[in-house]
């Protein structure tokens, strides 16, 4: 049976052939230093195992294989190996013969009658050998009277063993020689493990065997010491053999075979031979040095070779690691070879096989097929064979057919199957959907991209992958090509899965289209919801099939003829047979239990039996589970119980299986400390492969996620392994621990394997990354299983490299799925980071499939804003740096701009019809619905649950809920009432309610141990304790509308509906005082300053009535009132006292006082058309967010600057906002839950932004601080250090231009007409200039004087410290730019560029172009002070010196390169220039090489910068028309991108969050960009030319930002200006 499909294998495994005594030192060398490298280079380089199989390595010879297993994995290597299979190693001995395992009855006799002929004793060769009559053909079996688990004494074997071949070579030879053998026979028989090796490996040779599959390492030793064991007969046995025939000598044997057996294979199959020839002294011989310098060149050779073989037999990505192996196409892949192994299996035609095809060609069914049977009764194997039979029963069409066997699945989630399966019907049907189909359907509606695995089902909901499969049900399968779908494995998943996936499958089946799912007949929850799912009544106790909806085919047992008939070809396929009475045995078992399986597992048994074996009925097992633990007991018994159980036990507890290369590291660790004798000594790859062999006919290959792995035949065997060896959770827990330290690269038991060996991603020499795919498959699932949860959280969950591996692998949405699980939510500690981690990566998706690279830049821009919110994420952002740093090239964020929102940490989708929602300040929300029932959500461990109480045996039905402080208010039908204390038990308390009241709960408020509640439209308060006793009740004059406790007494204060307010005595129930309103409106509010023994009252218009409540008198005196302008009541109020602030919403206002002088804070108008519903207060009161009637999102508003800062999207229509003590919680119309943090919102709400777009940004010389104008009155100093403004420099208008001066010092600013000279390190304005009338501003590079320039009359030179005019220049002047000498200013006028001096004013140079030509652009070059670059409007470019006004014509450009005087940029020493952008074009100059380069970016260019080196060029692209379309919100943003102009290298990119205003360069390769928003970004470039000191300083720097602690709430210092200008300028004419 072929079980390898089309797959190739993720194994190079070689067969290391030699001479076990004349190869000690090489094996050795090989095994220590060359097999590890070329491990390590094939996992990283081709994502390959590599397993070599060294029989010999063991140094006990008792546990060296014999012949028959050494061919089985010659066989074995040959079959699976995905490169070369033999190394073989010809040293200058050839070894002495050694026993056959078996030889067939005729020759045995023969050498047994020739020895005696000539009187040589055959007792001992006769007691060695027996007959067996099972094999086939008869033959006598060499007894093992030796092996590992032998007590006998070892000396004495070994000369029984020595004497032994002795009589059995010196049979052979006297039969060779009297040519009663061939000479080929006769070698085979007598010749040496070496000999026989390698001739069975390069038998029946062929050239794709053994080009570049096989080597030989030929060595001949010259002079070496006589081999005193050369004669193969000795001295006694010479004397009686025939002298006249001479005997063949062992040199004799060597020389054929390197002499001219070799030689001939190298002819005729290209067999790769190396010879080497080492010549020895003859007074020394074969020296140790002489063997260690050959075993060094052999090493070398060795490594090259193979190196060469397997890369040019394994092309990249055939083995296990290699990008999006994880890909729902690479799963059906799979699948399908899944599908072939099992159909292997099918060696007894079923009679349901023709019941299935019936169903199959039946046309006109449109209801499922159901297979039900037993366990083992072979309903999986006829699935595997149906889908393969599917073309020939359906011959007259092009059926397709899927078949999925979901127990087998990495992922058998209910959202995965569906997704994968939707991806595959697309895939299936996108090429040949007929064109008489509807045009409007396409299915590449349902996929956006081709390349990217399910990219267009990923983030939808079961209900939306329902709709869409039940779509391309209808829409695609037709009578030409319908589809069949074979389910396997529903009832075997978890969770009740496959419930869950039945009931998402599509009722009834579209035309052409059938289903069939396996079933076993135990499992009837999934047999019920399928009756469910398709009863055409929807009753669920349907007895037709009309009536249940679908058709049942039923497995039984076997027939037991078949049975024996399989049996018996599977004893001939393994070379034996049965006596007659061991079969009566046999046939006697298979009647009583007449599965394929129990006689497959026969067959293992009656295959080890002799023919004289005497078997019984007890011999036998007699079910499937008993016959597999006996089948363990076997091997126990051979290979020792701990490897048995250790192998068994590693296969049964990983989640997709082992690879052989796993499973052999796993069993050869050093933790097998067991007393068993055969693990004395470590297991060697040689014990692993034997017992492989032995599981072989259970223990089969297939591939899973690009890897080959082990998996068993059938489910039963890990049944019975987990109830033989894995009893206790303790013993579980181990092998899971165990395996997690293998794959985590910690090594068995946390040592002994190189962390390198196992990390998340290989790099290639190409520097490609390949996914290690059985990392990340494995790791997670066994860390958990042994309960290291901080590990799994800390190391996975919150790794980079885990999350890069997920995505490359085509696995993101399992990543995204394991963010968010709420499973096991007490055992982790960091639920909100990985929400956040979660969020981004899913708004994320759409761009990280398409761009897997960015991940790291996506993940460092999300993060970055919220890192002081979650310091624990700190870790993560200096890995993403430090990997960026490894690079040697990147753009990193220094300084991010402000968030226009801010993202959910989770979204409660279930759609309740909510009633009531409230919240509690410890972090938990409750909701009831119009059903009756409870749901409560805890922000503890993210997670939302059911709510229920019985009560006298009858559910209560709950009908509202309040909260406050740690108390939730549940109320009941039949007016009961149940209270809940949060910080305690999960235990509700029934309320006594002595007043009887049957109204509706009015209010409910809380104070430490005390609760206080009031019904609507009653006069009555009750006062309780924690448990729900009674402790007070009061009786007011009107209906209670709200109460407050004092903190500092047992007072209780009512207000009321008229105006009134009345204070009790909670201990002794008297009236303390009351005061009524003049204005008789009902209060809503009542806030209670007991220091200031005053009493604040807002009523429903919100007016404020403040009160004297010191006086012991009946009345309380009136101290202020604020009478609102409101025509309306008001919403709701919100208060928080920690900071003294209360708001209070109105329909078209929102109204902050401050409670400690009751001043009037703040007003906010509602935007025009539009009314607030609901407005409070942000965790710091900073903020405050709003709701709008028929808005979607949640606005925040910045209470300091009254601007809106942000807008939440929340899921659904908002209804109503909660505040707990850390989330802010948006309550849908449909009882959906969003939920933010409030930090988060603190964090980006306060974020330090300018009112208006930012127009000007410059940077200190040593990049330090910015300086950034937005034409308001203020300039902002931000501080790179903290990231924030530090100062603002206040001017009397708005600022229209600012200069640095080139020293830093001096800062020069330009408001109203008026010059403005500042000191940057005091704030102090030295300098106040009016009259200048200037339109721009210039420094010289001394910083000791400026120029302002005033286009349409007279432009000054002055001195910075006084202001006083040095000269004037009468010209108008366009573009001016100061020489870099300070001599001259340079500018543009009327098509010529002058030169005036910056002492006299006069103009001192001119340069002209020649008609019809002009200047239109120029740039002075600092770096060359004496030249200047001028571009004329017809191509041409010139280079003047000033000092000598001499002109220098370069050359013309061509048209299509003409210079855009708005565009034109120049480096510093003049080597390149930018001379043009068109769309996603730029155009650019280098005059270092003379050259023109065009620069196509990703979308169209609306920014770009030229640094001052010319080495970089940084540009912003809008985004492209292609991605217009995506909702990914980072394919809608603009994108920042910095390209090395050397070589057109792409340094970086980074998706900006706004709009630009402005983008500049900076030194020290720092870019800054302006928004509209009015915040500012700083991005650093990391490149790998620049020096490691530099790489090194911005590590630091990147570190220390990081660390930066500052207020967020701080706003800028203001620094004044003078009062008035201290220097007037007179007017100019």
């Amino acid at each position: 049976m072929d079980t390898k499909g089309h797959f190739r294998s993720s194994c190079v495994k070689i067969y290391l052939c030699s001479n076990p005594e004349d190869s000690r030192m090489e094996r050795q060398a090989l095994r220590e230093d060359v097999f590890p490298r070329l491990r390590r280079y094939c996992r990283s380089s081709l994502g390959l195992d590599v397993r070599v199989i060294d029989p010999f390595e063991s140094s006990d010879p008792r546990r060296w294989p014999d012949e028959n297993t050494r061919r089985r994995l010659i066989t074995e290597c040959r079959e699976s190996s995905a490169g070369p299979f033999l190394l073989a190693l010809v040293g200058h001995q050839y070894g002495a013969g050694c026993l056959p395992t078996q030889v067939e009855v005729s020759e045995f006799q023969l050498l047994l009658q020739v020895s005696q002929q000539v009187g040589i004793s055959t007792l001992e060769l006769e007691k060695a050998y027996q007959r067996d009559e099972n094999i086939i053909p008869a033959s006598f079996s060499l007894r093992s009277s030796s092996s590992p688990l032998s007590d006998g004494n070892e000396e004495t074997e070994r000369k029984n063993e020595e004497e032994l071949k002795k009589v059995f070579q010196t049979a052979v030879t006297l039969s060779f020689c009297r040519g009663l053998l061939a000479p080929q026979r006769a070698r085979s028989l007598y010749g040496s493990v070496l000999d026989k090796d390698l001739r069975f490996a390069l038998a029946n040779p062929t050239v794709e065997d053994i080009t570049n599959r096989s080597v030989v390492y030929v060595h001949k030793v010259l002079n070496a010491r006589k081999d005193t064991s050369n004669q193969l007969l000795s001295g006694s046995e010479a004397e009686i053999s025939d002298p006249t025939v001479a005997a063949p000598t062992h040199d004799q044997f060597l020389s054929e075979m390197c002499d001219g057996y070799l030689p001939a294979l190298v002819t005729s199959c290209h067999l790769l031979v190396y010879t080497f020839t080492t010549e020895c002294d003859r007074r020394h011989g074969y020296t140790t040095a002489r063997r260690r310098a050959y075993t060094d060149s052999l090493s070398q050779q060795v490594y090259a070779d193979l190196v060469s073989f397997i890369g040019s037999s394994s092309s990249l990505g055939s083995g296990g690691v290699f990008q999006n192996v994880g890909s729902l196409t690479g799963e059906w892949a799979d699948q399908e070879h899944l599908c072939g192994i099992l159909s292997g299996f099918y060696d007894i035609i079923q009679a349901q096989e023709e019941k299935v095809r019936a169903y199959v060609q039946q046309k006109d069914q449109q209801c499922p097929l159901v297979v039900v049977g037993g366990p083992c009764t072979g309903k999986t194997v006829l699935l595997a064979h149906c889908t393969h039979q599917l073309k020939s029963w359906l011959a007259d069409s092009d059926p397709v057919g899927l078949s999925y066997f979901c127990s087998m699945s990495v992922d058998a989630s209910p959202e995965h199957l569906l997704t994968s399966l939707c991806r595959q019907i697309a895939l299936k049907y996108d090429h040949q959907f007929p064109a008489e189909r509807d045009s409007s359907f396409s299915t590449s509606s349902f996929f956006q991209d081709p390349i990217i695995p399910g990219s267009g089902f990923m983030n939808l909901h079961l209900s939306e992958l329902q709709e869409h499969l039940a779509s391309l049900l209808s829409l695609l399968p037709c009578t030409r090509r319908p589809f069949i779908l074979l389910l396997d494995g529903l009832d075997q998943l978890e969770n009740n899965a496959g419930a869950q996936i039945v009931r998402n499958l599509p009722s009834p089946l579209p035309p052409a289209v059938k289903l069939i799912i396996t079933v076993s007949s135990n499992q009837t929850h999934l047999l019920h919801a399928i009756k469910q799912r398709y009863s055409q009544r929807g009753l669920p106790h349907c007895v037709s099939e009309e009536e249940l909806g679908f058709l049942c085919v039923e497995m039984g047992l076997g027939d037991s003829k078949q049975c024996v008939k399989m049996l018996t070809s599977l004893l001939a396929g393994s070379g034996r047979r049965i006596t007659s009475g061991q079969q009566v045995l046999i046939n006697k078992a298979l009647t009583s239990c007449r599965l394929p399986l129990y006689a497959r597992l026969l067959h293992v048994h009656a295959a080890g039996w002799r023919s004289d074996s005497e078997v019984n009925d007890t011999c036998l097992p007699d079910a499937v589970h008993s016959s597999i633990s006996a089948l363990l007991d076997q091997l126990e018994l051979k290979h020792g119980s701990a490897l048995v159980a250790r192998a068994a036990s590693f296969l049964a507890l990983s989640k997709s299986g082992l690879s052989e290369a796993e499973l052999a590291y796993l069993l050869s660790s050093d933790s097998l400390t067991e007393e068993d004798s055969v693990l004395r000594s470590k297991v060697t790859q040689v014990d692993v492969e034997k017992l492989l062999l032995d599981f072989r006919s259970f223990l089969l290959r297939r591939s899973v996620a690009g890897s080959q792995v082990l998996f068993w035949v059938s489910r039963h065997f890990g049944l019975v392994v987990s109830k033989k060896y894995l009893g206790t959770h303790d013993v579980k827990r181990k092998i899971h621990s165990e395996m997690a330290d293998y794959f985590s690269g910690r090594g068995v038991g946390g040592q002994g394997l190189k962390e390198d060996n196992q990390p998340f991603l290989f790099a290639s020499p190409e520097n490609i990354s390949w996914v290690n795919v059985r990392k990340i498959i494995e790791l997670p699932h066994h860390l958990q299983q042994s309960g290291r949860w901080a590990e799994l959280e800390a190391e996975l969950l919150m790794s980079l490299d885990f999350h890069q591996a997920m995505l490359q692998a085509g696995r993101l949405e399992d990543l995204i799925s394991m963010l968010e699980s709420d499973r096991s939510s007490s055992e982790f500690r960091f639920f909100r980071e990985k929400r956040l981690l979660a969020k981004v990566l899913r708004s994320s998706a759409c761009f990280l499939l398409r761009s897997p690279h960015q991940l790291s830049t996506v993940m460092e821009m999300n993060i970055l804003p919220f890192l002081g919110c979650f310091p624990t994420l700190e870790g993560y952002i200096q890995h993403v740096r430090e990997e960026r740093r490894q690079k040697e090239s990147g753009l990193e964020i220094s300084l991010w701009p402000c968030l226009h929102s801010v993202p959910a940490l989770q979204s409660v989708d279930d759609k309740l019809r909510v009633t009531e929602s409230a919240a509690t300040g410890c972090g938990t929300v409750a909701q009831t619905t119009e059903d009756g029932s409870a749901w409560i959500w805890r922000s503890s461990g993210l997670v939302r649950l059911r709510m229920s109480l019985s009560c006298e045996q009858q559910e209560v039905k709950f009908t509202g809920v309040r909260g406050c402080g740690r108390f939730l208010l549940l109320s009941a039908e039949g007016s009961r009432l149940f209270v809940w204390d949060v910080s305690g038990p999960e235990k509700l308390q029934e309320v006594e309610d002595s007043l009887g009241s049957s109204k509706r709960v009015g209010g409910f408020i809380a104070l430490q141990e005390t609760f206080g509640l009031w019904w609507e439209k009653q006069k009555f308060v009750g006062v309780f304790d924690a448990c729900g006793r009674n402790i007070a009740h009061f009786k007011c004059r009107s209906a209670v509308t709200c109460v407050a406790f004092s903190t500092h007494s047992f007072h209780v204060f009512c207000g009321q509906e008229d105006g009134t307010v009345s204070a009790f005595d909670i201990q002794t129930g008297r009236l303390l005082g009351s005061c009524s309103h003049w204005k008789h409106s009902a209060i809503t509010v009542i806030i209670l300053s007991e220091e200031q023994q005053e009493m604040a009252c807002l009523d429903r218009t919100g007016s404020i009535a403040l009160w004297d409540i010191a006086s012991k008198e009946q009345t309380f005196r009136l101290v202020r009132e604020e009478n609102s302008q409101e025509e309306s009541d008001i919403l709701n109020t919100d208060y928080v006292e920690d900071i003294s602030l209360l708001l209070v919403c109105g329909e078209k206002q929102v109204t902050l006082w401050g409670s400690d002088s009751w001043d009037l804070v703040e007003e906010f108008s509602a935007p025009k058309t539009k009314v607030f519903t609901q407005a409070v207060l942000s965790q710091d009161g900073h903020l405050f967010l709003a709701l709008l009637r028929s808005c979607s999102l949640v606005l925040v508003w910045s209470i300091s600057s009254g601007r809106c800062v942000l807008s939440l999207e929340s899921n659904g229509l908002p209804l109503l906002l909660l505040r707990t003590f850390s989330e802010t919680i948006c309550v849908s119309q449909s009882g959906c839950l969003t939920i933010w943090d409030s930090r988060m919102i603190d964090a980006a709400g306060t974020a330090p932004k300018m009112r208006d777009r930012v127009n000007e940004v410059v940077a200190d010389k040593a990049v330090k601080f910015l300086y950034t104008s937005d034409g308001s009155r203020e300039v902002w100093r931000w501080s790179l250090d903290s990231g924030r403004p530090g100062h603002s420099f206040l001017h009397d208008g708005a600022v229209e231009k600012l200069q640095l001066s080139p020293s830093s010092l001096k800062l020069v600013t330009l408001s109203a007409g008026e010059i403005y000279v500042w000191e940057t390190e005091t704030g102090q304005n030295v300098v106040r200039i009016g009259g200048s009338r200037a339109t721009d501003l210039l420094i010289t590079p001394n910083s000791k004087f400026g120029v302002s320039i005033f286009e349409e009359g007279l432009s000054r030179v002055w001195k910075l410290a006084q202001g006083s005019i040095v000269c004037s220049i009468h010209l108008q002047l366009s573009d001016p730019q100061v020489s870099p000498d300070g001599t001259f200013l340079i500018s543009l006028h009327h098509g010529d560029l002058l030169a005036a001096s910056l002492w006299s004013g006069l103009i001192c140079k001119r340069f002209s172009c020649m008609e019809p030509s002009e200047v239109v652009a120029f740039r002075t070059l600092s770096e060359h002070p004496d030249f200047v670059v001028v571009m004329a409007a017809l191509g041409a470019v010139y280079t003047w010196k000033v000092s000598e006004e001499t002109v220098c014509q370069h050359f013309d450009l061509p048209t299509m390169f003409y210079c855009d005087p708005g565009a034109f940029q120049m480096s510093s020493d003049g080597s390149c220039a930018l001379l043009s952008t068109c769309g996603d074009q730029m155009k650019l100059l280098d005059l270092s090489r003379v050259r023109l380069c065009s620069f196509k970016a990703e979308g169209t260019v609306i920014k770009v910068c030229l640094d001052q080196t010319g080495s970089y060029v940084a540009y912003i692209t809008s985004p492209h028309s292609l991605e217009e379309s995506c909702t990914c919100h980072l394919h809608n943003q603009p994108v920042l991108t910095v390209t090395r102009l050397s070589d057109g290298e792409r340094i970086g990119s980074v998706h900006l969050s706004g709009n630009p205003s402005t983008l500049g360069v900076c030194d020290q390769r720092r870019i800054f960009v302006g928004f509209e928003d009015g915040s500012i970004g700083l991005y650093s470039i990391l490149d790998s030319t620049v020096d490691e000191e530099t790489l090194l300083r911005g590590t630091k720097e990147s570190k220390d930002h990081l660390k930066e602690n500052f207020c967020p709430f701080e706003e800028p210092i203001s620094w004044f200006p003078q009062a008035k200008p201290n220097v007037n300028w007179p007017q100019s004419l």
